[in-house]
């Protein structure tokens, strides 16, 4: 299936992948640097957030692009595998 990214979702997705990958290197920074475990921890937090984050506005261009009023899924049982598949990532 073909996806679609509503406009400002595309925006925002993209500036959520751009903090994360900003991240991702302050943390192979902090390792590289051998920082304190706990700060180290306490950033891996923060990113596994960001993901998060990023997860749940994903989730909500798909709600909004493919499963309202069932556009792209005409019959029931597709749409309730597609909304058993979603809940995998909640």
């Amino acid at each position: 299936m073909q996806g679609k990214i509503q406009k400002d979702y595309k925006k925002r997705l993209i500036h959520r992948l751009r903090i994360i990958q900003g991240q991702i290197k302050g943390l192979e920074k902090m390792v590289e640097e051998e920082k304190y475990c706990i700060e180290i921890l306490r950033q891996s937090k923060a990113l596994r957030k960001s993901l998060e984050s990023f997860d749940e506005l994903m989730l909500k261009n798909h709600l909004k692009t493919h499963l309202s009023n069932g556009k792209n899924l005409k019959d029931s049982d597709k749409l309730v595998k597609e909304i058993i598949d979603l809940l995998k990532y909640c």
